[in-house]
């Protein structure tokens, strides 16, 4: 099986909603599922086929979860030295050649990706053209409306 870059912070994440899952969601869907079958027939209970999907849904997220964190190479961007280059984890200050408006990515996996706090997939197009490069080159992006141009202004891995 081919390893999924993650940062530390998203390791963490996925570690604390598998432990979540684990030890709260599991067994308050288990007692849900008890408390359904004691009102009797299952045939016409929505409340017990409610329970049931809803426990569905949780074993295969955990399931999902274990497949990607025994899959995941975690990547700790504070221990980066890409001698400025831009890189998985590197957070890079922009300036859009056309605006002049500043913006700041930082460069992340699939799973952790969150445009309104400025983390964008290694698979995004914008984090494909900034790929290598260091301050000073210009990343140019394919985007639905046109070429886009960025400046790289600095590449920090913190």
């Amino acid at each position: 099986m081919a390893t999924i870059p993650i940062t530390t912070r998203g390791a963490e994440r996925l570690k604390a909603e598998l432990q979540r899952l684990k030890t709260v969601e599991r067994h308050a869907v288990i007692q849900a599922i008890a408390e359904a079958r004691a009102q009797g027939d299952l045939s016409e209970n929505a409340e017990y086929e409610a329970a049931k999907d809803k426990q569905g849904f949780i074993e295969g997220r955990i399931l999902e979860l274990e497949g990607k964190l025994a899959a995941a190479q975690i990547i700790d961007p504070a221990t980066l030295n890409a001698d400025g280059r831009v890189v998985f984890g590197a957070t890079v200050d922009l300036e859009d050649a056309d605006s002049g408006t500043p913006v700041t990515y930082q460069i992340v996996g699939d799973d952790e990706a969150d445009l309104k706090e400025g983390r964008i997939s290694i698979s995004s197009p914008i984090a494909r053209a900034m790929i290598g490069k260091e301050a000073g080159d210009v990343a140019e992006v394919q985007a639905p409306g046109g070429l886009r141009c960025y400046d790289i202004v600095a590449v920090r891995y913190q």
